[in-house]
């Protein structure tokens, strides 16, 4: 794929429990318009449509996309959604990319979005299977023992959650956007609060939201007329494993280490941690920032809660993860992903606002789905590549 793409237009909803003035289609349509304003364009400028979100029973409605073509100008034009469970934000959007990089269309509409208050997500994420008991635990319950199985192996003390969720807590205060704002939130406070699945506390976990996140890609002539910086996509990868399989380390997923190896070849990276500028990873549980600071090579193996305790994630540290306040902040399930993949393009566009991390010229955009077995990434710069 020789042709280049960028991200010229972003736009973002409000991320709130409940969006109770708006419906679906109102949605998807506040975040498109703020989109397509960012890029200088109109409906008619775009030349295909990708939508993604979570599976259809979080929200009770089922293919969701037909009846909203209308609403995202899409009557006439190619229409298509994407589905990787909690990773789809990122893979709608690198799908999206991919029709701009093989040169089938020169502006693609991408969107991603959930409005959970309709539906019960928790429910939804436990309903007995054949031949298995539902446990009625959600994912919370699922992942908490792959934290604990990380724990032990890795030597972490218990406070390390504590110290994520207070970070991007308080990066949260810079998002304008972020549906969780905690003025004066500190260790202690998170430590107060239940413990939902040891070692989680109801602090470290991330919230249920209702929002939309949309994204202009283009091509690099349609780039060229854009009234605003691009942010330029330099790589992009998704990878998948079975949930189950002998051997598989669920603490540190083969599929989200080849992925980044990936994504890393084809921006040219070789020490993500000095040659990026920051991350926006999905860490829906605060644990999960050490671990995944070791699945995508920021440190060695065993030594990401030294990078947290360090401080070397925080907004003023050598490598800022989650500067927006991350799924920790806002979470409409099917929109995290894009989200992750949208502010690290307003980063490098220097639009990122407060929560800017001085000097950003290449970020890194990540979501994993699944039991930890879908992964999709991108990096994005400030220069073409």
């Amino acid at each position: 794929m020789a042709n280049s793409c960028a991200v010229i237009g972003i736009g973002q909803t409000q991320y709130k429990t409940k969006r109770l003035d708006v419906s679906m289609a109102g949605l998807l349509r506040e975040a498109a318009r703020r989109a397509l304003d960012d890029a200088g364009l109109t409906w008619k400028d775009i030349d295909a449509i990708v939508v993604g979100k979570a599976p259809d029973l979080f929200e009770g409605v089922v293919m969701p996309e037909l009846f909203l073509a209308d609403a995202l100008g899409a009557t006439g034009k190619p229409l298509m959604r994407v589905h990787t469970a909690g990773s789809v934000g990122g893979s709608t959007a690198i799908v999206a990319a991919n029709l701009i990089q093989s040169g089938v269309h020169e502006r693609v509409l991408t969107l991603a979005w959930e409005k959970q208050s309709e539906s019960n997500a928790t429910w939804a994420l436990t309903v007995n299977g054949p031949f298995t008991t539902s446990l009625v635990v959600g994912a919370g319950g699922y992942f908490a023992p792959h934290i604990r199985a990380y724990m032990a192996r890795s030597g972490a003390p218990d406070h390390i959650g504590m110290l994520v969720a207070v970070k991007d807590r308080q990066n949260a205060l810079r998002n304008p956007y972020a549906h969780l704002k905690i003025p004066g939130i500190d260790r202690a406070m998170v430590e107060s609060t239940p413990m939902l699945w040891e070692p989680i506390r109801y602090l470290e976990t991330c919230p249920s939201s209702d929002g939309a996140c949309a994204m202009v890609l283009a091509s690099e002539d349609a780039a060229k007329k854009a009234p605003n910086r691009p942010a330029w996509v330099h790589g992009t990868s998704m990878r998948s494993e079975p949930m189950q399989f002998a051997g598989r380390d669920s603490v540190s997923p083969q599929g989200g280490k080849d992925a980044a190896a990936d994504v890393y070849r084809q921006a040219g990276i070789t020490d993500p941690r000095s040659e990026l500028d920051c991350a926006e990873v999905y860490v829906p549980f605060s644990w999960y920032e050490p671990m995944w600071l070791e699945n995508l090579g920021f440190c060695g193996e065993n030594e990401g809660w030294k990078l947290t305790e360090a401080g070397a994630t925080a907004f003023d540290g050598d490598i800022p993860w989650n500067p927006s306040g991350g799924v920790l902040s806002s979470n409409p399930i099917g929109a995290s992903g894009m989200i992750r993949f949208a502010e690290a393009a307003l980063q490098v566009r220097g639009q990122a606002g407060d929560h800017q991390v001085d000097g950003a010229r290449r970020a890194l955009g990540h979501a994993y789905g699944g039991g930890a077995q879908f992964f999709a990434m991108w990096i994005v710069g400030s220069d073409k590549p």
